[in-house]
């Protein structure tokens, strides 16, 4: 593990190297290069006023006293690494951090000392290499209590935020998940796990985390106010037998024309989508109401149904409205069909046919 440790900070050099970004040299055994004198060492990292001196100089003598215990060594350490921090002395945080661990393997502590690290990387803006110890501290180090938190869930929580390759997000989530679900919100991270596979176009476990999403839903998924009307029209289509659907949008409208022509409003009933249906006034814009259960009869005369001849202006490839009028309902005669292109990639047989998905109540605005 410790030749692992090495080989990362060696990577970590030549990584920030090429972004420009200054490094104190290390040598071979994770300490400051300098030469064998241990004042000299120190005097790297004691700068500031006399105050600051005192300050640093009094916590680096609890690290050289060997009578010191591990809350002590811990407490020394994370306040030297504090005071680099506050002073933004970032190169002078990292070094000393690593060398720590470099210097102390078994350190229980050597997982909050490379989180530091990782932090302070990305004070940096330098995500790749804040990713590289991240994940170097769940998947080599044990996990840490600190102060009620686990590192590892920090950990995995920073690693979602700033990695960019989907195929490590989603064993980041799943890590989160499996290990922490009674921690976090499990709801959020199964939706942003779905969305993740289906990046990645893995869209029967896109379905999986949905279902999942579903039935911890309890609040919002940030970034995604309509997440749970997403999910389970995903999730309802997907258990559907999906046999209303039509090879084009001509045939559909052809069909629905001839239903309405003969007055057929049963033969007409049977074309909407079984699944997902809705019937709602414009001003609910894509407020998910639910599937729409009711008869078209309920709302007919004996005058006959009529409808416009060509779609109207707004409709294009993916979705299209057709003008009806005509109906019973107390607030408008006018109703508007909605149809859409199916988007289901699980299923090339049912996906890019189209469905009636809707209505629409009034005039369009």
């Amino acid at each position: 593990m410790k030749q692992k440790r090495w080989i990362a900070v060696l990577a970590t050099v030549i990584v920030l190297a090429s972004a420009g970004i200054v490094l104190a040299a290390v040598s071979c055994n994770g300490s400051l290069a300098a030469d064998s004198d241990k004042g000299r060492v120190n005097a790297y990292y004691l700068s500031g006023g006399a105050t600051e001196k005192k300050e640093l100089s009094d916590l680096f003598a609890i690290l050289e006293d060997n009578a010191a215990d591990d809350i002590d060594t811990f407490f020394a350490v994370r306040e030297i690494a504090n005071v680099f921090a506050r002073r933004k002395q970032y190169h002078k945080l990292i070094n000393f951090l690593t060398a720590r661990v470099e210097q102390s393997p078994e350190d229980q502590y050597n997982s909050y000392y490379l989180l530091a690290v990782a932090d302070a990387y990305m004070k940096q803006d330098a995500y790749p290499v804040a990713a590289m110890y991240l994940d170097m501290v769940v998947k080599n180090y044990p996990d840490l209590i600190i102060r009620g938190n686990p590192i590892h869930l920090e950990c995995l929580k920073q690693l979602i935020g700033i990695t960019e390759d989907p195929a490590q997000k989603i064993w980041y989530y799943e890590e989160l998940i499996s290990r922490f679900k009674e921690t976090i919100d499990a709801g959020p991270t199964y939706f942003l796990l779905g969305k993740t596979y289906e990046n990645v176009g893995e869209w029967n476990k896109a379905i999986e985390s949905y279902t999942q999403f579903l039935q911890y839903y309890v609040t919002a998924v940030p970034g995604y106010p309509d997440a749970y009307s997403y999910a389970k029209q995903l999730v309802d289509f997907s258990n559907s037998q999906k046999n209303w659907a039509f090879e084009s949008l001509q045939s559909m409208i052809t069909a629905i024309k001839a239903a309405l022509d003969a007055g057929d409003m049963r033969q007409l009933w049977q074309y909407r989508a079984k699944v997902n249906f809705f019937a709602r006034s414009w001003a609910h814009g894509n407020d998910d109401g639910g599937m729409a259960r009711f008869t078209l009869s309920s709302f007919t005369t004996s005058n006959r149904i009529r409808y416009a001849e060509n779609l109207e202006a707004g409709s294009n490839a993916n979705e299209a409205y057709l003008k009806t009028s005509g109906w019973s309902l107390q607030l408008t005669t006018v109703w508007y069909f909605y149809f859409r292109k199916i988007h289901f990639p699980p299923d090339p047989e049912i996906h890019g046919k189209w469905e009636w998905a809707g209505i629409y109540y009034g005039e369009k605005f």
